[in-house]
Formats: C-alpha cells, structure tokens, sequence
C-alpha cells in the first residue's frame, strides 16, 4: 500500500481494508508501505522494518521472512503502471494484479483506448497534447468540441481533471493536469448516464458484478464524489436490460481483449444507446466506499471471499 502518487491516501485505506478483513488463522498478513523514500514494513505497533529491495524480505527481531504472495492494492504508481508487476515478476513472487505489460498499457488511457479500437470498442472524440507543445485551441475545439474534460494521462482518482466550457480556460486546465503527467488526453463531453463494471477473475472464470450507476452531485465524478460522498453510487444501476448486456459483453471484452487478471474496473458513458469506455482501473479502490465492494456485495460475494480469492488465484 502506498504509492509515489496522489492516490497514495486512498492505497493505505484500501490496504488497511485487506488487512483488516484477511483471516488472521489462514493469513499471515503484513503491511507494508511503498514511498519513494522508503520501503517499510509496519507492524500494529507502528514500528517500521526496511523491506531489503534484492529480495523484498524483511527482517524482524533477527528472523528474516520471505513472502508467499504480495496482494497489490496500491493505487496509481508504482502499483497500477506496471513498476511493481514487473519487480515482482523478477523475483518470482505472486501478486494479486494484473501482469508488468496490462498494468502499464491500462495506467496509460490513450494508449488503452488506442490499443481497444481496433476491436470495436467505442470510446469519446479525443486530442493529445504533449508538455512542450504548441497549443492550438482552436484545433482542440474543431475536433473535441465544447464543454471538453482535459485529463492527466497517467493519473488516478479524478486527480488532473477539469471540465472545459469555454476555450480560454483551456490553458488553466492544462497547467492542472500538467501537474500530474507530462501527457494530457482532451476528450469530448459524453453527455449520458455514467456506470462503472467491474470485472474479476473468480474461481478461475471472467466475471462481470452488478453495474453501478453513477450519479455525481458535482459537474463530474471527480475526487470529492469518489471519495468524499458528493455522489450516489446505485447498485445494480437503473438502466434497462439492453443497456445492460451491452455494457457487460464490452467489459467483459475489454477484460479479455487485454488479458488482464485479478481486479479491474472499467468506466463508460451511453451515448445513443451504446457504451463508450472512458478507462480502465487495474487496481481498483477496495475501502469501504468503493464501487468495487459494493458490486461484489450485491453478487453475493463478502469482502473476505473476494480478497481471499485473488490471492488463491495468484498462487495458482
């Protein structure tokens, strides 16, 4: 838990969460904290033990442990863009994420938009600046449209995000998204019922959970509807049954298409009736007011069954 990014408070609830719901007879679970100036394990005292990086062992009170597994639950890098994935895959320790290459490609919202067109998966009308470039506003407003969402490209939790209205505040937003990415996606303006599809490996098979309608009280779902209660999150979400087919084979799909494993949730907004993804999230927020624990909640699956679960699944 942890992370070097905004979302780095979200990740230590979140692991706080798995470690809180492990059963403590079947797990030996330890936290352990991944900032860029340290690496620390942290027992319920509060004391921190130097996580040793050539094999991610520790050691405590003169015993050295080793990890059977490590259960990925930090938001944002390096747990969500592939940083971690590809550590762990070095040293041959199983994790509970998706593999170095999926975490990378999903962390990066144009390139997984880019790589899933091909397959037919609809997605918003969408303009890339680089930090550097030459901003042609009238270019970005000939192609997108107004209102526009100028976003941080590697960014989590709605962090870097603004809703554009009129093409004099797209500098303003772009100096914002700037601060957490030196690459921006500007996408059209969707303007449709938003809902969110989990999507998990359980039990060895691809399974869509209930979808979740999104409701934010804000102009979008940005961090203080995430996170602060400014939204309602309804479960199973009020669309009609096509709507909801059609939802579930392009996220099931889209899982598949980038063979991606443990945890994801993917974002969409209908436009004409049909979904158009907006991201994908490989290590989606588990406290308790994520969306992701709900959708288990409402398939029936508790907590524990589904954290259990991705660490049976990333030890086979």
């Amino acid at each position: 838990m942890g992370g070097f990014s905004s979302e780095y408070e979200i990740s230590l609830k979140s692991g706080q969460v798995v470690y809180d719901t492990l059963d403590k007879l079947k797990y030996n679970a330890y936290r352990i904290h991944i900032f860029k100036e340290k690496w620390v394990f942290v027992n319920d005292l509060n004391e921190e033990f130097q996580i040793d990086k050539n094999d991610f062992s520790i050691l405590v009170n003169e015993t050295r442990i080793t990890f059977d597994c490590v259960f990925n639950a930090i938001h944002g890098s390096p747990g969500e863009d592939g940083f971690m994935q590809g550590y762990f895959e070095l040293l041959q320790i199983p994790h509970t994420s998706c593999g170095m290459y999926q975490a990378a490609l999903t962390f990066n919202k144009r390139d997984c938009l880019s790589a899933l067109k091909p397959y037919g998966i609809k997605t918003a009308e969408s303009f890339f600046v680089n930090l550097g470039d030459t901003i042609n506003e009238d270019a970005i407003v000939a192609k997108v449209g107004l209102p526009c969402f100028v976003k941080a490209n590697r960014a989590g939790s709605s962090f870097g995000i603004t809703k554009v209205y009129k093409k004099d505040e797209l500098q303003h937003a772009l100096d914002v998204a700037f601060k957490e990415d030196d690459e921006v996606i500007i996408e059209a303006f969707l303007d449709g019922t938003e809902v969110s599809v989990g999507v998990i490996n359980y039990k060895g098979e691809t399974k869509v959970l209930p979808i979740t309608e999104i409701v934010s009280d804000n102009d979008f779902f940005d961090y203080k509807a995430k996170y602060l209660g400014e939204s309602q999150e309804i479960t199973p979400a009020r669309i009609d049954n096509d709507k909801a087919e059609k939802v579930r084979v392009v996220a099931k799909k889209v899982y598949e298409v980038l063979k991606l494993e443990g945890f994801s949730r993917s974002e969409y907004i209908f436009k004409d009736g049909e979904p158009h993804l907006l991201e994908v999230n490989t290590v989606p927020g588990l406290t308790a007011a994520s969306i992701l624990p709900q959708q288990a909640a409402e398939a029936g699956i508790s907590l524990n069954e589904l954290f259990e679960n991705a660490i049976e699944s990333s030890l086979k």
